[in-house]
Formats: C-alpha cells, sequence, structure tokens
C-alpha cells in the first residue's frame, strides 16, 4: 500500500499569505560576523552532451556517410545527436540513385563510401542542403577523393537558384587512394537552403570519403562567437561528454585524425555521433574557455580497463604506453585532469549497462581503483541518486515517458532510506572509501506538481513565488539526506565528501500529450536564481555544479550565430561575476519561507529553501579581501517589494553598483528572414545603475533578480 504524501498549503492561504507579505516591508539583517567557507566557482559549470556538441563549427550532418545516400526513405537511418530532439540533413544523390552506391570495399572511414558512376557530360554526385549561409562570410572545408583518372569532379557552395548562386572549386586529377583536397568558399547571399554538392563527369567513378564545412573564422573547430560569450558566462568547469550518452561511449573512438575517427551509432538519444570531438579537442575547448575540465567514464558498458586507459592518456607522461599516444597525437604534454566522473545516473533503467544496486557499488569501486592505481591524485564522483530523486524519476517515467516506461516497484513512494531505491545510500555504505563527490542529478518542472493521491503531476495552481522554489527545494532535501546518511553511516563525518550537482535543470511539460504551459517570462531565470542561492548557502558542501543547460545560457541570431546571453545566462554571468570566490555571511529575518505544494520526500523538501525573509530570497557575502560587500535580492511575486537592510559587523561606504533583471516588456517573435528556426534571441539585457550609498530600504521589482554591491569596511 502507497504512502500517500499531504499537500503541504492551500492556494487561498498562500495567496492571502503573499498578499499580507507585501503590505509592509520585509526585514533582512546581514552579519558580516558570520562566514562561510568560500563558494567554489565551480558552481558556475556547463554541460555538454554528447560527444560532438553544439559548440563544435561543424555544419554537415553526417559528413562521414554513415547513413546510405538514397533520396528514398531509409529506414535504416538514425537521426543527428540527441535523435529525439531534432532531426538530421540528408546527404541526396545527384541524379538518379542508381549511380550512388554504397562501397563497403573501399571505405575511407566506418563501414561504407559512396561510389559515384559517371556518365560522360551528365553530373553525378552527393549534395546536402539546408545549410545556413550568410552573404559575405568565408567558409573553410575539406573533401576526401579518390577515383578513375577520367574522373572530373568539382565542389559547389550554392546560395541560390540561379547558376550563378555558387562557388564551385574543379578538384585535381583523382588517385586510386584517397587523398583530401582543402576547399575555401565566401557565400554571396543570405539563405536558410544553402548547399555543398559533389559531382563530377567524364568517365568511370570517385569515392567520397568524407566532407566538412565550417565557418573559415572557427576557432580550432568550435564556433569563435560561441566561445566568445562561452568566456564572458563565465563557464568555470565544463562536464564532457556528459549525461546518458557516456553510458555507451568508447573514449578511444574519439582519438587520432579527425577525419577517420569512426562514426557510430549514439544509443542513447537514437541518434548519430561523428566523434569529431574527442578528448584532446575537449581539453582545447576547456583551455579556450577558462574551464576546469571534467571528464565522465563509461561504467554502464564500460569497464574498470578502459577508464583506466582514458586516465593514462589524459593525465600519463609521455613515455607510458598510452601517454605516447597521445603524444603521436600532437599532445606531448600530460593534461592533468583532477575531476573524473564515474557513470551517469547508473540508477536509472533507461541507462545502458543498469544494473542492480546489489551489484553497481563494487563495479564503481574496481573502476575507481583502477583509475587511482594509473593517478592517486584524481578526485572522483560518483553517480548518486537519493530516494527522492528515484522517486522523482519513477513518477516521471511512469507517467510522462520521459526515458522509458518503468515497471511497477512495490516500495511505497516516497522511496524509503536504506530501500532498494536508495542508490546513494548503498554507494556510503560499500564505497565511501572510493568516493571524493557524490554525483547528483535534479531536475524539476515548475508549473507541475505532484498529487499524493495519484502519485501523479498535475498542473500546478500556486503562483510565481512559490512555483520558482520548486527546485531549490529538491535542492535543499538534498541536504536533508545527508543528514540522514550522517545518522545511519557515522564514519562519514571524518571523510571529507561533498555535492556534485552535475547535471541540473528546470523543465516545461504538458500533461496528457498537450503542449507545456506558457509560463511566466522569468520562471526558469528565477527558479536558476534560487538554486544558485542555495548552492552559496551550503558553500560547504558544494563542491561543483554544472547546469544543463549552462552552455545553453547564449542567445544565437537566425544564422545559429551567439550574439549574446540568453536571461537565464544573465542570471549565471551576474551571479558568477559577484560571488565566486566570496564568503557568504548570515542573513536572518523574521519572514520564514512557506512551503510549496507537493510531496515531502519527492517534490518538496521538509524545510523549505531560501532565507526567512519570505517572499523575498536574499543572500549575501563579502568579497575574499573583504573589500566589498554583495547582496543578491530575488523578488518572485508579481508585485514590487519593499525590503529593510541591516547590516552588522561591517560599515558601507561610498556609492552602490546596482546590477537588475527583470521580465521583458514583451517577447519578440522569431524573424521571418533566412534560418529563422536557428534563431533563439534577442540577447536579454542587464541594467546598471548606481546609488550615491549604501541603501538601508531597496525597492525590487515585480518578477526581479537585483544585485547590490558595495565597499565595506
Amino acid at each position: 500500500m502507497h504512502r500517500p504524501g499531504k499537500w503541504i498549503a492551500s492556494f487561498a492561504l498562500m495567496a492571502l499569505l503573499a498578499a499580507t507579505a507585501a503590505a509592509e516591508p520585509v526585514a533582512a539583517t546581514i552579519d558580516a560576523n558570520r562566514t562561510g567557507p568560500p563558494v567554489t566557482p565551480l558552481v558556475f559549470g556547463g554541460f555538454m552532451e554528447p560527444a560532438t556538441t553544439g559548440v563544435w563549427a561543424e555544419m554537415l550532418s553526417d559528413r562521414k556517410f554513415f547513413n546510405r545516400v538514397t533520396s528514398q526513405a531509409d529506414p535504416a537511418a538514425v537521426t543527428g545527436g540527441f535523435g529525439r530532439r531534432r532531426s538530421q540533413r540528408r546527404w541526396m544523390p545527384v541524379g538518379p540513385d542508381a549511380f550512388v552506391i554504397m562501397d563497403r570495399e573501399n571505405a575511407y572511414v566506418g563501414e561504407w563510401s559512396p561510389l559515384v558512376r559517371l556518365e560522360a557530360a551528365t553530373p553525378h554526385g552527393v549534395s546536402q542542403s539546408g545549410l545556413a549561409l550568410r552573404g559575405g562570410r568565408a567558409y573553410t572545408g575539406r573533401v576526401a577523393l579518390a577515383g578513375s583518372p577520367g574522373a572530373r569532379v568539382s565542389v559547389s557552395l550554392v546560395w541560390g537558384p540561379s547558376p550563378g548562386d555558387r562557388q564551385t572549386i574543379d578538384v585535381p586529377t583523382l588517385a586510386a587512394e584517397y587523398t583530401r583536397f582543402p576547399l575555401e568558399f565566401v557565400a554571396r547571399a543570405d539563405t536558410s537552403d544553402g548547399r555543398l554538392e559533389i559531382v563530377g563527369t567524364g568517365t568511370g567513378s570517385f569515392h567520397v570519403g568524407v566532407a566538412s564545412l565550417m565557418p573559415a573564422d572557427n576557432v580550432s573547430g568550435f564556433k569563435a562567437a560561441t566561445i566568445h560569450w562561452l568566456k564572458e558566462l563565465g563557464i568555470e568547469i565544463a562536464r564532457w561528454p556528459g549525461g546518458n550518452f557516456v553510458s555507451a561511449y568508447d573514449w578511444r573512438d574519439g582519438i587520432g585524425d579527425r577525419d577517420t575517427r569512426p562514426p557510430r551509432r549514439e544509443l542513447a538519444w537514437h541518434g548519430l555521433e561523428s566523434n569529431d570531438m574527442g578528448i584532446d579537442d575537449f581539453m582545447v575547448f576547456c583551455r579556450l574557455v577558462g574551464a576546469v575540465p571534467y571528464l565522465a567514464v563509461n561504467s554502464g558498458l564500460g569497464d574498470a580497463h578502459s577508464a583506466a586507459e582514458e586516465v593514462e592518456y589524459v593525465n600519463g607522461a609521455a613515455t607510458t604506453r598510452l601517454g605516447s599516444l597521445r603524444a603521436a597525437n600532437g599532445h606531448p604534454a600530460p593534461y592533468g585532469v583532477k575531476i573524473w566522473g564515474v557513470g551517469n545516473e547508473m540508477y536509472g533503467p533507461w541507462q545502458w549497462g543498469h544494473m542492480s544496486i546489489r551489484q553497481y557499488p563494487e563495479k564503481h569501486n574496481l573502476i575507481v581503483r583502477a583509475m587511482r592505481e594509473v593517478d592517486p591524485t584524481v578526485k572522483v564522483i560518483a553517480s548518486g541518486a537519493t530516494p527522492e530523486e528515484a522517486s522523482w524519476c519513477y513518477i516521471e517515467n511512469r507517467q510522462l515517458g520521459t526515458f522509458s516506461e518503468r515497471e511497477e516497484v512495490s516500495e511505497p513512494l516516497p522511496f524509503a532510506f536504506g530501500s532498494s531505491q536508495d542508490w546513494t545510500g548503498a554507494l556510503l555504505a560499500t564505497s565511501a572509501d572510493f568516493i571524493d563527490f557524490l554525483g547528483e542529478h535534479f531536475y524539476g518542472y515548475p508549473n507541475l506538481v505532484i498529487d499524493p493521491a495519484r502519485e501523479q503531476f498535475v498542473a500546478s495552481d500556486e503562483p510565481l513565488a512559490l512555483k520558482v522554489r520548486r527546485l531549490s527545494n529538491r535542492v535543499q532535501f538534498k541536504f536533508e539526506a545527508w543528514e540522514e546518511y550522517l545518522k545511519r553511516f557515522p564514519h562519514l563525518k571524518d571523510k571529507d565528501i561533498r555535492f556534485a550537482f552535475d547535471e541540473w535543470s528546470p523543465r516545461n511539460r504538458g500533461l496528457g500529450g498537450g503542449p507545456p504551459p506558457v509560463s511566466h517570462p522569468m520562471l526558469y531565470s528565477l527558479t536558476n536564481a534560487l538554486v544558485y542561492h542555495e548552492f552559496f548557502r551550503h558553500s560547504d558542501m558544494v563542491g561543483l555544479a554544472v547546469a544543463t543547460g549552462g552552455m545553453r545560457g547564449l542567445a544565437n541570431d537566425s544564422f545559429g550565430d551567439a550574439i549574446g546571453l540568453r536571461r537565464e545566462g544573465l542570471v549565471m554571468k551576474v551571479l558568477h561575476d559577484h560571488f565566486a570566490g566570496a564568503l557568504p555571511v548570515a542573513v536572518d529575518g523574521d519572514s520564514p519561507q512557506r512551503p510549496t505544494k507537493g510531496v515531502v520526500g519527492i517534490d518538496a523538501s521538509a524545510r523549505p529553501s531560501g532565507s526567512p525573509t519570505y517572499p523575498l530570497d536574499v543572500f549575501a557575502a563579502v568579497r575574499s579581501d573583504r573589500g566589498k560587500m554583495v547582496i543578491s535580492v530575488v523578488n518572485p511575486t508579481e508585485t514590487p517589494q519593499e525590503c529593510d537592510l541591516h547590516l552588522s559587523g561591517v560599515q558601507a561606504s561610498g556609492p552602490t553598483k546596482v546590477f537588475q533583471l527583470t521580465a521583458p516588456a514583451r517577447e519578440t517573435p522569431p524573424p521571418g528572414g533566412p534560418g529563422w528556426g536557428r534563431f533563439s534571441g534577442p540577447p536579454a539585457t542587464l541594467a546598471e545603475s548606481s546609488l550615491p550609498e549604501a541603501p538601508s530600504r531597496i525597492t525590487l521589482p515585480p518578477a526581479s533578480l537585483t544585485v547590490y554591491e558595495f565597499d565595506a569596511k
């Protein structure tokens, strides 16, 4: 029999309390004499999945011809990475299908390569359309070809229907062995349906082994504007090749000559992985954006031997077997990566290589032992899940089918500590000596709440002030869970195990197959701000955090080029710029946070998250040199709020800088121009102003994040 939870509060009562709170200023007392450990910059992380991600500049899909080239629907074809979310452009024959044959006998890379038979003056070959080209932009690429001496092959970049709307490069005489030829183009008009054509005339035939096309301003294969804005965003740690993808990924596929790395069927998302971005490329990316690298090893279909070899490739001296391979690939110096994740969500039956909770902890230990034998200095993150996470995922998968249908579990909800669903508890019981960080994931639907009677998500009728707390309350539960684990495993008090929240994000989802609900434009920005506040408050326990959408905090124009930061990106940037490395100080108040609806132990915590300043959330810190005080205030209500600030243990001096993010006046619809489907902008803006002195009373606009910074003595 299931143990139903209880509704925490009624909507009517919450509305009454909110109205009462708005009637007079909230009081917040900030005590600089009570400080906590510094906020680690590593809470500002970004996440990339699968291996070759959206930061990579390659414009061609399936550039190594994993799929058959045909004008007919190919039932065996796979889509692009994250295949369930977007389709992939295909190579099509130029001319009748019969002139393009997938040849296994003379493949350049992978299973086969297209062989094009020629017919005198009639062009035959392959083409890929749907390319977003910008007029005046230079593009660079290459193509690997082999063929008969009588074959005359050309490669064209096409931006329009007229004969002159193209630039054509004639390829020199081909040989029987594959040769790579460089390509340089300049598009002369904007289009969302550009095309690359590789065609031949003459006699005999030719093979196309691989093709590539990138904007010429790419930086070591990465999108130049994306690199610029990720640096601006403040990404301090990058996780790769994170998510479900890693459980079926072989790191050896991503090293060596990029053109001859094998394309693979991507199992987690039913997609295609080109392996263009491997370990060495990821390390270049981290250097470009200034991020600490976090590498994930495969503990699903992977094994201890492969994990140890990966550590040796990355961190071993050039005299070691795998270190010498890295050196041969152009990187003689060891990378010295310290942070390693072991697996991803191994508690989930959707995960490749998922196994029983009775078995997995031993596999974790075997992997970590093998890694530490290669490099004793590595710090490992265990793939954990508290009962709250297991309960939430169970309901989500069973009702919404996010990954798969879930089998019925006989244990009641919420799952109990010590139950067969307490994955973190099992790891702590048997693997504590092999854990430096507890990897915990949490997602949430601010617009949905779990009905305890039906044990299903239902639409939330709560005000914005409570919806935005749904995710930070899940953070609070992790610390409540840790208190329980300390009671169950007293030996943990002698170990320095911290949390690594290496996947987290709000989500939007409709129920019953319907569209997602229309949300307040600041719902997710404020949700994220409150999550960061909760990380900051628990700086003694949070070792790192990686936002699933961290790398997607950028605004893109209609050509897919980054042009600024979205609202969620600005939240990360302003909090990073002011709180990374700062010392949290105590914030007191006389207005405790209100509980949200939901079920304690699934989508609600026993103690509401946040500062005792309802409906506001206030976090304060001093810089490490104690020369600046910074205060961040979230107003999650849809009305202005006032707050009286009382400072203790510090004296403010000089003017105050104010940084404020509010709801846009209106949402801008996508333009109708070329490539508009790639449009995610325009960029959000952060208002900056100043006050002549530190304020004792502040007025917070509706649905806002405001940061105050002033000199402090």
